[in-house]
């Protein structure tokens, strides 16, 4: 059922309101200007409303439209075209910043026009159930070009979180910046004392009850290097050097070489349906990086015997990158977590992977988002194809 349909179902209207509507347009249509005159009238009158008019020239062809907008609400037919026609009026609206206030203030002012109209055409009783059907025909408009103000909002809170993500990663990319920086050249140096004691060691006696504790604190400095590169990456993510590419080869690449990984786990990784190539200007590095962590971390999402997919598809100028699992899904007091710098349910990890996802999207100017539950997850990074 269309939500056009739904709406008329839930209002009641029927053939009945269909034929009584039919029959009051070549009686209410001499009087479309009139009402078309009234109404702008009752705009000009409110400073709010008035504001989102630029010029007599604009005003004359929204007085035509209006005119039109009577007719087939009256005539039908209540189709896909007349539901898209509507809903054009309801983005445009919010396109050109008419407070939502004013959608229902207007249809009043329609409301009240064609009731004084139809009392005068029709006797009482029939005026009653004409005025009662074009109530139901105006609610449902109302709903339907409503909805683009209730669309509208959940687009900019998604947008302000997505801010507030940002800063807070700024702010902690700041801040892991100076500590690697802190950090890093005294590690460099007692690695080099290290080995330094170690060639001495090995000269002066092999014996491996002396080597072997140098061996063991020398792997540590190393595995402390390599988390310390991780920060680094999230720290400081480079400049972007964007460069045609084909898309699908990356991920590819990707499922190819954690392939043999994710056997070993019992999983099973693979290639989705995808176009044989999306070309786009990326930066491969970095695109490759992101489709990295996603792919490993949703092989560590599923038990033995799960699937990962990767895939990728285009929607209109946006590259879409896709990793699904069919894993027990994120837990809900973690999910508003998972791209926190630090943030880890898993033993020894950092914290960083998708905390780099996020920053590296963003690099390239996309968004991630994330559906979740018991049957599984997907992330879906949005890139731009050209810049």
């Amino acid at each position: 059922m269309t939500l056009l349909e739904d709406l008329f179902t839930f209002v009641g209207f029927d053939d009945g309101d269909r034929e009584r509507l039919r029959e009051l347009h070549p009686r209410l249509a001499p009087r479309f200007e009139a009402i078309a005159n009234r109404f702008y009238e009752a705009v000009f009158a409110s400073p709010g409303a008035a504001a989102v008019l630029s010029s007599p020239a604009q005003v004359e062809r929204l007085r035509i439209s209006l005119v039109d907008w009577m007719s087939t609400g009256l005539l039908g037919p209540y189709d896909e075209r007349f539901y898209e026609k509507r809903s054009r009026i309801g983005r445009r609206h919010v396109a050109v910043g008419l407070a939502s206030q004013y959608m229902f203030s207007a249809m009043t002012v329609l409301r009240l026009a064609y009731q004084d109209s139809i009392a005068e055409l029709y006797p009482p009783g029939e005026a009653l159930a004409v005025m009662r059907s074009v109530h139901k025909l105006l609610d449902c408009e109302l709903a339907i070009m409503v909805q683009h103000y209730e669309l509208d909002t959940e687009d900019k809170l998604i947008a302000r979180e997505r801010r507030a993500q940002a800063d807070r990663i700024l702010a902690m990319q700041t801040m892991s910046a100076g500590l690697a920086h802190e950090v890093r050249n005294p590690l460099n140096a007692a690695m080099l004392q290290l080995e330094l004691l170690e060639r001495r060691l090995r000269r002066m006696a092999d014996d491996r009850r002396l080597i072997e504790p140098t061996e063991l604190a020398q792997k540590e400095i190393e595995r402390l290097t390599a988390l310390l590169n991780e920060f680094l990456v999230f720290a400081r993510p480079p400049e972007l050097h964007a460069q045609e590419h084909d898309v699908v080869a990356v991920v590819r690449q990707v499922v190819d070489l954690e392939r043999v990984t994710a056997e070993q786990r019992s999983v099973a990784l693979a290639m989705g349906a995808e176009p044989a190539q999306v070309l786009a200007e990326i930066d491969v590095s970095k695109v490759h990086q992101l489709v990295l962590n996603l792919v490993r971390n949703a092989c560590e999402a599923v038990p033995p015997g799960g699937h990962v997919t990767a895939g990728v598809r285009v929607d209109d100028a946006r590259c879409l990158i896709r990793v699904s699992d069919d894993g027990p899904g994120i837990p809900e007091d973690v999910a508003p977590r998972i791209y926190e710098p630090f943030f880890s349910t898993k033993e020894g990890g950092t914290g960083l992977g998708m905390s780099i996802v996020h920053s590296l999207v963003s690099l390239h100017g996309g968004s991630i988002d994330v559906q979740t539950g018991p049957g599984g997850t997907t992330f879906e990074v949005a890139i731009p194809r050209w810049r």
